[in-house]
């Protein structure tokens, strides 16, 4: 195949629309459904994501994607049980033997605010356990190298036999130069072939130069997702996953508020009060994710006025108080952050460290590098100097 018709492009009235190979055929198979312009953008963009993620760790990992930019990426860490309730996956019983299935778990449970109706990209072979797990939650469509027979009966039969599978070639490598157009002019540019790997993480320009493996890991995750990020972008990660990603903002400050609010929202998802809220058996998946994030939020008496709790809970829970959430998230620590460009002030780590962080990537290159690296040694961090900018758009 070598050009594909789209129903439109990013909206109705665009048309026409496909997409096509000027040499060769496409690296893809349709296995079922029709995709759109978007559910490509995002299936491209997330496979690459996945694919140079597993290059780089060494392990399976599956990607959450919505308009173009991951919501979360994760490797195949077996979840604790604390993480399965807080992502929904305590009653899959199957899940530890399957790494792909744990990698869909985390990056889908991170944010699943904006997960809801996510494109999903998988580094290997579908299992069905991973299959199981995608079928009962809202996504348009997955992309992956392959499907075992039965996984892909089971995801045939989501949305009514019309959800989106792609199959694509794991040993398609696309050409130097990439093109696109804007306003009818065409832009013309090297492909983003930067490797990300421990590599970048050898110039450590802090006083504390511990960095464990683990947080290697970690800040490998979070580089390569902001490479795939819509920038300006900062990511943070821990155990594995990309816990935290504000993207598309036009001050940096901007993005490492967002990440680092999501960050917060992640590890309060995992506070016992919020695990134990007494939810309906009535009440469904994205209405219980839509309660938590009230609950969590100072908002919370959206949920728990009388006449509203009652819509939800078998018993009004007792409020999660901002002494409570204040004292929860200043136990966290290990968390990683990277940023797609450098910091340019030392306001960045103030925030990044209210999130628990302990370890950061990123180019360096302002003319406040000592003010930020000062900051970081303030709070006993270790930062690393990249040298490498990922802007994408």
């Amino acid at each position: 195949m070598k050009e594909f018709e789209l129903k439109y492009g990013c909206n109705p009235n665009q048309k026409p629309a496909r997409i096509y190979m000027e040499n060769g055929e496409l690296p893809i198979e349709i296995l079922n459904g029709r995709p759109g312009y978007i559910n490509f953008l995002d299936a491209l963009n997330s496979w690459q994501l996945v694919k140079e993620l597993k290059e780089a760790t060494g392990m399976v990992c599956a990607a959450s994607f919505k308009h173009v930019s991951p919501t979360s990426a994760a490797v195949g860490k077996v979840l604790d049980e604390k993480l399965k309730k807080a992502c929904f996956v305590d009653d899959i019983a199957d899940l530890d033997p399957s790494p792909l299935a744990c990698a869909y778990a985390r990056a889908r449970g991170t944010d699943r605010m904006s997960s809801f109706g996510d494109f999903i990209a998988l580094s290997d072979v579908c299992d069905v356990t991973c299959a199981k797990l995608i079928k009962r939650e809202v996504s348009d469509g997955v992309i992956a190298p392959g499907y075992e027979p039965e996984a892909l009966e089971i995801l045939k039969s989501k949305r009514k036999g019309s959800y989106n599978i792609i199959k694509i070639d794991a040993d398609y490598v696309p050409e130097e130069k990439e093109t696109k157009q804007v306003f009818g002019i065409t832009f013309e540019q090297g492909r983003n072939n930067v490797k990300i790997d421990k590599s970048l993480l050898e110039e450590i320009v802090t006083e504390n130069k511990d960095l464990p493996e683990s947080a290697e890991t970690d800040l490998l995750v979070a580089l390569i997702t902001l490479k795939y990020t819509q920038s300006n972008s900062v990511c943070f990660a821990k155990d594995g996953q990309a816990i935290g990603v504000g993207a598309g903002q036009q001050s940096r400050i901007h993005c490492t508020r967002l990440a680092g609010n999501k960050a917060d929202i992640w590890h309060l998802r995992q506070h016992d009060k919020v695990l134990n809220l007494p939810f309906l058996d009535s009440v469904k998946r994205p209405d219980r994710d839509n309660a938590i994030d009230i609950y969590i939020s100072d908002d919370s008496e959206d949920v728990l006025a009388d006449g509203v709790w009652q819509t939800l809970f078998k018993t009004k829970p007792e409020p999660l108080t901002r002494e409570e959430k204040k004292a929860y998230l200043s136990s966290i620590s290990g968390v990683a952050v990277g940023s797609d460009a450098f910091f340019p002030f030392g306001d960045n780590i103030e925030r990044a460290a209210k999130s628990g962080v302990s370890y950061v990537a990123q180019p360096g290159g302002s003319i406040r590098d000592d003010n930020v690296i000062e900051t970081c040694n303030r709070f006993n961090m270790v930062m690393a100097f990249t040298h490498v900018r990922l802007f994408h758009h």
